[in-house]
C-alpha cells in the first residue's frame, strides 16, 4: 500500500490519480487503433474517451457518495465530495456514467452508435486494470480475511489490522484484462454491430460478481440477503447485454 507517489510541500501526487490518467491514455491508445479499422476518425473518438472517462469518473463517485454518505460524508465538510484521490470511486457507477457520457458524445459527433461502442468497449475494460490497481496502492476495495498463500497484507494501521486477505484488487484486475483481451478478440471476429459493447456488459457483471464474493470492506448495512450492492447492481447490468445482444443480433447488419 503506497498511496502516495512523492510529495512536494503540501503537493502530494497520489498513486491513484496516476493510475487514472494511465487508464486514460491506454484507453485511448488502443481504441484509436481499433477506430482505424472500422474507418472512424481517430480524432473524434480521442473526444470521446475524454468525455468518456469523464463519465465514467463523475458516475463512479456520484454512486459512492450516495451509498456511503451517512457513513464517510454527512459530517464533513462539502469539499470532501470532490476528493477523489483519496479513493472511493464506484466501478458500476463508472460503467453506467462513461455508457451515458460516450452515448451523448457519438450522437453529438454524428458517428454510428453500436460500431463506435465497439470500439471503445475493450478500452473500458482495460481502463479498469488500472483503476484496480490504483485501488491497491491506495488501500480501498480490499479482500475479506484469508489464510491462502497468495494472501496479501496492508500495513499494521490499515482497516484490516494487518491480517492476511484476499487481494480482491489483483483479482478484479486480472480479471478485467482478461476481459480487455478476450474483448479485443472479439472486436476483430464480431458478427453484428454492439456485439462487442453486449459482451463488456455481460463479462463486467459476471467478473464483477465474482470478485464481490471476496470482498471484505462492505458494511452490513450494505448486504442485502447475501449479496453486496456490487452483486446487486450487476444483475440489471448482466440483463442489459444479453437484451442488447438478443435485440442488435436481429437488428444490425451481418458481418462478414
Amino acid at each position: 500500500m503506497h498511496p502516495i507517489v512523492f510529495q512536494l510541500g503540501s503537493f502530494k501526487l497520489h498513486w491513484y490519480g496516476v493510475m487514472i490518467a494511465l487508464a486514460f491514455l491506454a484507453g485511448l491508445w488502443t481504441a484509436t487503433r481499433r477506430a482505424r479499422r472500422e474507418n472512424i476518425s481517430a480524432e473524434k473518438i480521442a473526444d470521446i474517451v475524454f468525455w468518456l472517462m469523464f463519465g465514467a469518473i463523475l458516475g463512479a463517485r456520484a454512486v459512492y457518495v450516495t451509498t456511503y454518505w451517512k457513513d464517510e460524508f454527512a459530517n464533513q465538510p462539502l469539499p470532501e465530495i470532490f476528493m477523489i484521490q483519496h479513493g472511493g470511486l464506484v466501478y458500476y457507477g463508472g460503467l453506467i456514467g462513461a455508457t451515458i457520457a460516450g452515448m451523448i458524445c457519438i450522437r453529438w459527433k454524428k458517428l454510428p452508435l453500436w460500431k463506435t461502442a465497439d470500439v471503445l468497449a475493450p478500452s473500458i475494460a482495460l481502463g479498469n486494470v488500472f483503476g484496480r490497481i490504483g485501488c491497491l496502492l491506495n488501500g480501498c476495495c480490499y479482500g475479506r480475511a484469508c489464510s491462502l498463500p497468495w494472501a496479501i497484507r496492508f500495513p499494521a494501521d490499515h482497516v484490516t489490522r494487518g491480517l492476511p486477505v484476499h487481494p480482491t484488487q489483483i483479482y478484479d484486475a486480472l480479471l478485467n484484462f482478461a476481459l480487455y483481451l478476450g474483448l479485443a478478440w472479439l472486436f476483430r471476429h464480431k458478427k453484428f454491430n454492439g456485439q462487442v459493447f453486449a459482451t463488456c456488459l455481460i463479462g463486467y457483471a459476471i467478473f464483477r460478481s465474482i470478485v464481490e464474493y471476496f470482498r471484505g470492506d462492505y458494511p452490513a448495512d450494505h448486504i442485502h440477503n447475501g449479496l453486496t450492492s456490487g452483486q446487486l447492481a450487476s444483475i440489471p447490468i448482466f440483463i442489459a447485454g444479453l437484451t442488447l445482444a438478443a435485440f442488435l443480433s436481429r437488428r444490425e447488419p451481418k458481418r462478414g
